[in-house]
């Protein structure tokens, strides 16, 4: 599936079974929500914190993927093309990136 037809897929789904977008606002909560429901297993499988047994029920990929259906909502509420922003950025980093991560000594 490609970008647009994600933000395709979640506006249909939105509009019939979600019956209307939540306010930005409230999405942009989700989404601070969502995160950290990504930190927190990011934390106890990649980090030294340990894990409790409701933990081990989560799944990161699940988790990253209701992190991007809030940013598509997001995005769609906000006259967003993500696939043109995602191109504009790589464009960005192209020209400002273009040596910094080369010359970085912590890098190498």
């Amino acid at each position: 599936m490609t970008i647009q037809e994600a933000q395709e897929k979640i506006d249909g789904w939105i509009k019939t079974v979600g019956v209307r977008y939540f306010s930005e606002l409230t999405n942009m909560a989700i989404l601070t929500e969502e995160v950290g429901e990504v930190a927190r297993i990011m934390a106890r499988k990649y980090g030294d914190q340990s894990s409790k047994e409701s933990d081990q029920k989560k799944e990161l990929a699940d988790e990253l993927a209701d992190v991007l259906w809030v940013l598509f909502c997001i995005a769609n509420q906000t006259g967003i093309d993500m696939t043109d922003a995602l191109e504009k950025n790589f464009e960005k980093k192209n020209i400002r990136d273009a040596t910094r991560h080369k010359e970085n000594r912590k890098l190498q």
